[in-house]
């Protein structure tokens, strides 16, 4: 096979990659593929080609696009088994790309978009800049920290959020079916975003009370999505800063919050988490695991996501039980989800450390990847 041959197999992600030249160019035309996704979650191509199909001429109408280049985008997609055509004019959508239609349930068009946002897409640019230097690159590709640079992109904090609150609704359900609550009488979800987890857990159990703790601007969302579930009446949101305080309760929720940040400050936090607890209460961390070099995943992944950009970094097992030692608990128990999601179950050290502040922490913060 020539090297045109082997690029057109790469280019098409429905065929089957040839030895590892096929491979190494379906890996290096990758993102390709991920802009074609995203730019069809933004032009709504999945609803538009849901029912019936559409013709190219009718999407660019909807879309206000250009005709011809959104016969060549569709054609793409074509290739790619998101559309089919039958004679060349009229598309439909096929299963793959019904994924991202606006009102499927579980949909993923949220995540597409950002994806392939430039909050997300231009740091990972300067990945090898990451791995040189160590440190976080959407500063030098934003102009400010990932965090701080979203807080002055409303529509870009937008798509971020949404995204986020797309996933927690995926795992939210899987993560319900092996978190006890039961003997709780209040749960706060530390930097939870819209709530949907704590909200879940409030649906499955009549008698508890839930509270997230987020900054501000996420209110709005959280008290919707409180009042979608029929849990407003027992849901409060606090407004707030986890590295300052964390409300009392018996159950403390930090979800997708501690591979944000660095050691020093995820200490921070949970020792926020440990002077909070009431009697008898836990802590329940919810992070992927990264597990032994080699061992395919999502983990690693994630990992280089983190770093390109955030101070944060995905961490094993025993990563995790020497900060939680150094923050005054004791790992109990780790549960495995129906998501590749661990629960991790802490509960204050009989002896706790020396309280230290750690390092300096960042003002400003949007709503970490909870």
């Amino acid at each position: 096979m020539t090297l045109f041959e082997h690029e057109l197999v790469a280019a098409g992600s429905t065929e089957r990659p040839v030895g590892d030249t096929g491979r190494m160019l379906q890996m290096i035309t990758g993102y390709w593929v991920t802009q074609v996704v995203r730019t069809a979650a933004e032009l709504r191509i999945a609803d538009h080609l849901h029912d019936g199909g559409a013709t190219p001429a009718e999407v660019a109408e909807a879309e206000s696009l250009d005709p011809d280049a959104c016969f060549r985008f569709l054609r793409a997609c074509a290739s790619l088994g998101l559309a089919a055509s039958a004679d060349g004019e009229r598309f439909t959508g096929m299963p793959l790309l019904n994924t991202l239609r606006s009102d499927a349930p579980g949909s993923l068009r949220d995540l597409a978009l950002w994806g392939g946002a430039e909050s997300h897409w231009l740091p990972w640019g300067r990945l090898a800049d990451a791995v040189r230097t160590g440190g976080p690159q959407a500063e030098a590709a934003l102009g400010a920290p990932i965090f701080d640079w979203l807080a002055a992109a409303p529509g870009e904090a937008e798509v971020f959020t949404n995204a986020m609150t797309a996933m927690t609704r995926g795992l939210a359900h899987a993560l319900a079916e092996v978190i006890d609550v039961a003997d709780a009488r209040v749960a706060v979800d530390v930097g939870g975003a819209g709530g949907n987890l704590v909200q879940t857990l409030m649906r499955r159990h009549l008698g508890l009370a839930g509270v997230v703790l987020d900054l501000p601007h996420v209110r709005a969302e959280a008290e919707a999505s409180a009042a979608r579930l029929g849990v407003a009446d027992r849901f409060t949101f606090v407004g707030g800063d986890f590295f300052d305080e964390v409300p009392s309760a018996d159950v403390h929720l930090l979800k997708f919050v501690l591979h944000d940040w660095d050691d020093d400050a995820c200490v921070r936090v949970l020792r926020n988490c440990r002077r909070a607890l009431r009697p008898g209460g836990r802590v329940l961390v919810m992070e992927l695991l990264v597990d032994r070099v080699g061992t395919p995943g999502l983990a690693p992944l994630m990992d280089l996501n983190m770093m390109a950009l955030s101070t944060g970094r995905e961490r094993s097992a025993e990563e995790y039980g020497r900060l939680f030692e150094r923050a005054g608990l004791t790992l109990t128990a780790t549960t495995p989800s129906g998501s590749r999601v661990s629960v991790l179950s802490l509960v204050p050290a009989a002896v706790p450390p020396e309280v230290s502040q750690g390092a300096e922490l960042p003002s400003g913060r949007i709503s970490p990847l909870s």
